[in-house]
C-alpha cells in the first residue's frame, strides 16, 4: 500500500491534471487488484464528479493462462464488450501493477504477432478517437514487487521513484507539471516551425523531415509521469542508422543490442545481440518495418534504466524511436498493430541539429537555444 499522503496526491493528480474527471464521463479503469488503494481513490473522487467509473482487474497469470491455452483462432477473437469500450467510453485509466513483469516471457512470437495483428481495430479506434479529442487516456504505474525487482529496487525505493518521478513529493503537483508543460510548449513551438531534424552519437546518424508534422508536448496528461517532446517523421524521408542502448522490452521479453539501417523511410537491416528472432518476428507486422514516432526524453529526474517503458522513453538525456503506429494528432500517416519504443542514450558525444542549427549537446538542450526560445534554466 503507497503511503497516505502520496496516494490522494496520485489520485488527485490523474482525476484533475490528467483525465479532468467530468460529470456523467464513462471511465474505463485497467488494473491489477495490487493497486485497489488508488483505484479506490480515484473512484471516490470520479463518484463525487458524477462520473461512472467501471473497473477491470486482472488476475494474477490470467494473461499467461490465455496465451498458454488459446488456439491461433481464439487469439484472433475480440469481444463486443471490448470494441463497445474503444466506441463509447470517454476516459481509459490505466494503472500498471503487474504481478509478474515477465509473465509473458517465453510466449511463442507468432502468438504475440497473431494477437497484436488482431487489436488492429482497437488501435485504429483509439488513434482517431485519441486525435480528436473525444477520449482521453492516461497510463500510470503503482509500485509492485515485481516491477520493483526489475528495476533493481526494492519496494519502498521503487515507490519514491515514482513519488519522485511524478512530482508527487511536490507540495502542489500540479503546479510542478505546469512549469514542465510551459518550457517545453516553448521548445515544441520552435520546432514545429522546422522541417529537417538529425540525431547524432557513436552509433546512430539518423535524419527526417518533420515539415508538416507537429511536435507534441508529452506533459503528464496522458502519461504520468511524462516529460518528452516527439512527433512522427515523414515517413518515406528517414535515413541512416541506429543503435540502441537499452534493452527494447516486447511483451515480457528482451531484445537487447539492437542496430537497425533505414532508407527512405524502411527498416532495411536489422541485428539484435539477444532476442534477434522476436525483432525479425514483429518487423513482418504490417507496418512495423517504419518508425511511428520519435522523441526526445526530457524528465532528468528519471536517471536510470528501470526495464519500464512508462519511465525508460522519458530519462533525461536519451532519445528514441518507436517501431509501428504513429499517433495521428502528429500528422502521421503510418498504421501498424504495434508501437514498440527504444532508447538510445544521448548524454555523451551527441548532437541533435533542428534545420543545421546546434540545439542540443551531450544530453541537453544548449543554453543558447533555451534562452532563444524564452525558457529560463534548465528543464
Amino acid at each position: 500500500m503507497m503511503k497516505e499522503n502520496y496516494l490522494k496526491r496520485y489520485a488527485a493528480l490523474l482525476a484533475d491534471y490528467c483525465l479532468s474527471v467530468g460529470k456523467n464521463e464513462k471511465i474505463l479503469i485497467r488494473s491489477s487488484y495490487l493497486a485497489e488503494d488508488l483505484i479506490n481513490e480515484f473512484c471516490s473522487i470520479a463518484y463525487s464528479r458524477g462520473a461512472h467509473p467501471e473497473i477491470k482487474i486482472a488476475l494474477k497469470n490470467s494473461e499467461r493462462i490465455y496465451y498458454d491455452n488459446s488456439s491461433i483462432e481464439d487469439l484472433m477473437y475480440l469481444s463486443d464488450t471490448e470494441i463497445n469500450y474503444y466506441k463509447n467510453y470517454d476516459a481509459f485509466l490505466t494503472i500498471r501493477a503487474p504481478f509478474d513483469a515477465k509473465e509473458l516471457q517465453g510466449v511463442p512470437a507468432e502468438k504475440k504477432k497473431v494477437k497484436n495483428e488482431s487489436t488492429k481495430i482497437l488501435h485504429e479506434l483509439f488513434s482517431e478517437r485519441s486525435s480528436n479529442g473525444t477520449l482521453k487516456w492516461c497510463v500510470c504505474q503503482y509500485p509492485t514487487e515485481s516491477q520493483a525487482f526489475e528495476s533493481g529496487m526494492s519496494l519502498d525505493d521503487y515507490e519514491d521513484f515514482i513519488v519522485r518521478s511524478a512530482y508527487l513529493d511536490k507540495e502542489d503537483p500540479v503546479r510542478s507539471w505546469d512549469e514542465l508543460s510551459a518550457k517545453q510548449g516553448l521548445i515544441a513551438d520552435y520546432l514545429n516551425k522546422c522541417t529537417e531534424i538529425r540525431m547524432l552519437n557513436d552509433t546512430t546518424d539518423i535524419s527526417f523531415s518533420c515539415e508538416g508534422r507537429i511536435w507534441i508536448n508529452s506533459d503528464g496528461r496522458r502519461n504520468m509521469p511524462s516529460g518528452e517532446i516527439f512527433t512522427t517523421p515523414v515517413e518515406s524521408s528517414v535515413n541512416g542508422f541506429l543503435s540502441f542502448s537499452y534493452p527494447a522490452i516486447y511483451m515480457g521479453e528482451e531484445v537487447e543490442g539492437v542496430k537497425l539501417t533505414v532508407k527512405n523511410g524502411k527498416i532495411i537491416s536489422h541485428s539484435a545481440n539477444k532476442g534477434e528472432e522476436l525483432l525479425s518476428q514483429v518487423l513482418k507486422i504490417d507496418g512495423a518495418d517504419t518508425f511511428g514516432e520519435a522523441a526526445i526524453g526530457t524528465n532528468y529526474g528519471i536517471e536510470n534504466f528501470t526495464k519500464n517503458i512508462l519511465f525508460d522513453e522519458k530519462i533525461g538525456g536519451t532519445v528514441h524511436f518507436a517501431l509501428g503506429d504513429s499517433y495521428a494528432e502528429t500528422g502521421g500517416k503510418n498504421r501498424s498493430a504495434i508501437h514498440w519504443d527504444m532508447i538510445s542514450d544521448m548524454r555523451s558525444n551527441s548532437e541533435i541539429l533542428a534545420d543545421g542549427k546546434l540545439i542540443y549537446k551531450n544530453g541537453h538542450f544548449t543554453e543558447s537555444f533555451l534562452r532563444s526560445v524564452g525558457v529560463r534554466g534548465d528543464l
